[in-house]
């Protein structure tokens, strides 16, 4: 028998309850533990409880660690990433995990919980990942729109709040009758790491161990050989780790460094290309369009691009500053001086990436 126990978003002792009925049945927390009690149960979180998010495509092509994902979306989390559960979706078409965040004492606290009214739960889900993949979608169900499906997000709306996106995300969302009965390809069990599921020991426990003694005996001289190995790659690594610090001394804490590293070098590119766009646009837009000569240029991280230039006079330097303010570029001119029949000028392009 399939037995599910939704917990309302609006209510700690009010619950919906299938057990073996096709429809809902809605009742008080203790009246489920009572009908509940010695059945497998797949608990329905309200979408209230958690945040879904999508990481940016990942490179590699292993599985990351839960670590690695955390950190790669730690500036879209309020908390700190200690005090949170963090579960992990497969990865879809555009090499993108899904993740389910929910706070950590209060997850244990509510297995806790149940756990002791006598349920024994062996699944836990977010009511707005179980609607259907095929397409986007939203479905009524305890007194608000949840949106989720082939969308790039799970919410739980007001009416109010589904009407003012209907232009934008949820435009083509097809409406849905929430329907827990079976989990959809995709949807993610909140049951990860600590709180996954562990099997019971089984009664030939010690012929299981008699029998990993002899294998253990049987790789122990693979063992020892790898040792050398594993000694070495420690090593590697922990120079790696120093030299990481050395690089970016104001990253402290390492996660995972190679998801860390991969992420600042991405950083440090896009800003230099941020760099040379904004030195074309000079270029072109304000120094392109005048008779000024460009005779030195260089950039600094504390200042931006710095060019030493010579114009036909004092006006003509006027009209380069005005260019710069029609460009909404923030350029300033100063050490301007007379050099025979020409004015030299130094023209700093502020740096505001």
């Amino acid at each position: 028998m399939n037995s599910r126990l939704y917990l309302s978003a609006h209510s700690d002792t009010r619950v919906y309850l299938w057990h073996g009925e096709i429809t809902a049945h809605e009742t008080s927390l203790n009246e489920a533990a009572e009908r509940l009690g010695g059945h497998d149960v797949q608990l329905i979180l309200p979408m209230e409880m958690c945040s879904w998010l999508l990481t940016e495509p990942w490179p590699g092509r292993r599985r990351p660690s839960v670590q690695a994902l955390a950190f790669a979306v730690e500036d879209q989390l309020a908390d700190d990433l200690d005090e949170l559960h963090i579960a992990v979706g497969p990865l879809d078409a555009q090499r993108r995990y899904p993740l389910l965040v929910i706070e950590r004492q209060r997850f244990k606290h509510l297995l806790a919980q149940l756990q002791a009214r006598g349920l024994n739960i062996v699944s836990v889900y977010v009511d707005a990942d179980l609607l259907p993949r095929e397409q986007p979608g939203i479905a009524w169900w305890d007194g608000r729109w949840l949106a989720g499906g082939a969308l790039d997000l799970r919410l739980a709306l007001t009416p109010q709040a589904l009407e003012a996106l209907k232009d934008g995300p949820l435009g083509t969302a097809v409406e849905h009758t929430f329907d827990p009965a079976s989990a959809p390809p995709g949807a993610i069990n909140l049951l990860q790491g600590e709180y996954r599921r562990t099997s019971q020991r089984l009664p030939w426990r010690g012929v299981s161990v008699a029998a990993l003694l002899i294998v253990a005996m049987a790789v122990g001289a693979s063992h020892l050989r790898s040792s050398f190995l594993e000694s070495e790659a420690a090593s590697l690594y922990a120079q790696s780790e120093q030299r990481f610090k050395a690089l970016y001394p104001e990253h402290t804490r390492i996660v995972d460094l190679s998801a860390q590293l991969n992420a600042l070098q991405q950083q440090g590119a896009a800003r230099q290309n941020g760099h040379m766009v904004r030195l074309l646009q000079l270029t072109q837009h304000v120094i392109g369009a005048s008779s000024v000569d460009v005779q030195r240029m260089e950039w600094r991280a504390t200042v931006g691009w710095t060019l030493t230039i010579t114009a036909n006079s004092f006006a003509e330097l006027e009209h380069l500053r005005e260019r710069g303010l029609q460009s909404a570029l923030p350029i300033t001119l100063g050490n301007a001086s007379q050099q025979g029949n020409r004015v030299q000028a130094l023209l700093t392009l502020e740096d505001v990436l």
